[in-house]
């Protein structure tokens, strides 16, 4: 066995600017001096697809961090700390069972479809109100999707999307761990807090409210009848609206960079529904915006590599289908591309920390992906990209971009 500290790893600064414009250049020269290992000033990276599979699921040898970075930030008993130590997540593996048990059963792929007409609805309202111009930040009309298709799914005020919308940004630059954006972070979730809450009060004292087969009723009727309680109702639904804002717009972001490279498939795009399903599949592969971390619970050896209790991992899932020597041709944008059991991408986690919403979220990168191909013809860069920093939610800031606007 070899001690961690023994290692002459290659070394990672992920928290420099440079590195988030190209994190696959710096990453497989990490590959070079050690297959699946990198130091950083985070903690240890893992970063080969096969030990990000054997590793991460090992959740009686690795808890969420999340604890200790309240602490770091010294939030706790504030109510982003709280939010933070308390999402469903960071709960203690009863509670977090419980939770799970409650709602898994209820996120069906039956269930996302359902959901589809609003999710078509809200994209096609939102290229009638930004696609006329043939110009635009696609990355800032892509923030616009998950935010508006979230508030037609509870069926909350529409006119407070653009104050929510821009407190979920805050929120998804958290983990980038800078604590000069603890009073923005604590101000972001109150009022994400007092919107669900209100949310959730509107539609129990409505009776005709309460009869909408949306996402809300269903998380409402589930928490009743499964005795969970208010307090971890709320955070439920505020968790996705964070997690469910960031990852949707930033995919949806990624891939329509992906399609600038392969006209062929956006035109295919347009006309074959179906076919959507398979290039989200492929989106997600090449890219996701989470690395997840995790804390040894006790010593953990792999590979004959020892890891001391508390030490901090970081599963890179962001860059995990980009590694060759898991992917045939990992850097080719491929719907097609047969893929069998263990190669599968793991955009939406592994183990008992698989997403929830991976249903819905799937569903919505369809629709939205089929409308704009439909709406939005023969696309092409139109300026200078600017990338998010690697630690947290990375992924592009701006992708400026030309089109021919087809009239819905």
């Amino acid at each position: 066995m070899t001690a961690l500290a023994e290692l002459d790893l290659p070394f990672l600064e992920m928290e420099r600017p440079e590195f988030g414009v190209d994190p696959l250049k710096h990453f497989a020269e990490a590959r070079a001096k050690h297959p699946w290992l990198a130091a950083s000033n985070y903690g240890y990276v893992v970063h080969e697809f096969t030990a990000i599979r054997d590793l991460f699921p090992q959740d009686d040898k690795l808890h969420p961090p999340y604890a200790a970075v309240v602490e770091m930030f010294g939030t706790k008993g504030t109510p982003w700390g709280r939010f933070t130590s308390e999402q469903m997540i960071s709960l203690p593996p009863e509670e977090h069972k419980l939770l799970r048990h409650t709602f898994a059963a209820k996120f069906t792929p039956r269930f996302a479809n359902q959901l589809r007409p609003a999710m078509r609805a809200t994209i096609e309202r939102l290229l009638d109100e930004h696609a006329g111009t043939g110009r635009m930040d696609f990355a800032e009309f892509a923030s616009w999707y998950p935010i508006s298709n979230m508030f037609d799914l509870v069926g909350a005020d529409r006119a407070r999307i653009a104050g929510i919308r821009d407190d979920l940004e805050t929120l998804g630059l958290a983990f980038s761990l800078d604590k000069a954006l603890i009073p923005a972070l604590q101000t972001a979730i109150v009022q994400i807090d007092a919107l669900v809450a209100e949310t959730i009060e509107e539609r129990r004292a409505d009776p005709n409210g309460s009869e909408k087969q949306d996402l809300l009723t269903l998380l409402v009727d589930t928490a009743d009848q499964g005795r969970i309680n208010a307090r971890q109702l709320t955070d439920l639904i505020m968790f996705f609206f964070i997690a469910g804002y960031d990852t949707t717009k930033n995919v949806l972001t990624y891939t329509m960079y992906e399609l600038l490279k392969y006209p062929e498939i956006y035109a295919r795009c347009a006309e074959d529904h179906a076919y959507c399903a398979d290039v989200v599949e492929e989106a997600l592969r090449v890219f996701n915006p989470g690395s997840v971390a995790r804390v040894t619970s006790e010593e953990v050896t792999y590979r004959d590599v020892t890891f001391p209790p508390d030490t901090m991992l970081y599963f890179t899932f962001n860059i995990s289908g980009r590694d060759p020597d898991a992917f045939v041709d990992a850097e080719r944008f491929d719907p097609d591309r047969e893929i069998d059991r263990d190669h599968r991408h793991v955009a939406f986690g592994l183990g008992k920390h698989m997403c929830l919403g991976q249903y819905i979220a799937r569903a919505q990168l369809q629709e939205a992906i089929h409308a704009i191909a439909r709406r939005m013809k023969q696309p092409r860069l139109d300026g200078e990209i600017v990338w998010r920093p690697y630690p947290g939610s990375w992924g592009l800031k701006t992708l400026p971009f030309a089109f021919e606007p087809v009239a819905g």
